[in-house]
């Protein structure tokens, strides 16, 4: 009886970090819709399991592997949709506005917002951070023929990214106004 009052406790203190895991994933719109008009798409949805097998295949031995073997331990969940279009806004404004808004949550911070209106393009970064650890990433970019999403749950340095990008097929994209480079 007692070892069950204490893994019932010891369950109960995690239950807050798991709740707030949670909060850093975002509900994306089911963009299956727009597939066909893509020109081209990226859909990437890795759990933790998926992860961890990921992680399972990579050399020891290799720095750059270990070192993203580590980074990968961190996270939870990746969630990347990427498109473009032969023409412009061939997409829905309003679901990528409405991941924007699932970013005014507390917790959530904007980092870095780049707009330029002449050629209707956005560029979003935000970190969800709780007692000054990182708990998840969102980036949002969006412009007439393409947009892109990226949510990581989990512990993760901006810095970090960049090595996701090469081992996880990440999607390119510059912006020059912030000298940010995925």
């Amino acid at each position: 009886m007692n070892t069950c009052i204490g893994r019932l406790a010891l369950a109960c203190l995690f239950l807050p970090t798991l709740a707030a895991a949670g909060d850093a994933r975002l509900r994306l719109p089911d963009f299956r819709g727009i597939e066909d008009k893509a020109t081209e798409s990226v859909n990437i949805s890795l759990n933790p399991w998926l992860l961890n097998t990921l992680a399972a295949f990579m050399d020891e031995k290799d720095a750059d592997e270990a070192a993203t073997r580590k980074l990968l331990s961190g996270i939870k969940s990746i969630d990347v949709r990427s498109y473009q279009f032969a023409d412009d806004f061939a997409y829905a404004a309003a679901d990528i506005t409405a991941v924007r808004q699932q970013l005014a949550a507390p917790g959530w911070s904007r980092v870095m917002q780049v707009h330029d209106a002449k050629k209707n393009e956005d560029v979003d970064m935000y970190l969800l951070v709780e007692n000054e650890h990182t708990r998840g990433f969102a980036l949002i970019a969006s412009e007439p023929r393409e947009f892109t999403i990226i949510n990581i749950v989990g512990s993760i340095n901006v810095e970090d990214l960049k090595r996701l990008e090469g081992h996880l097929h990440l999607p390119k994209f510059t912006v020059a106004q912030s000298h940010l480079m995925l």
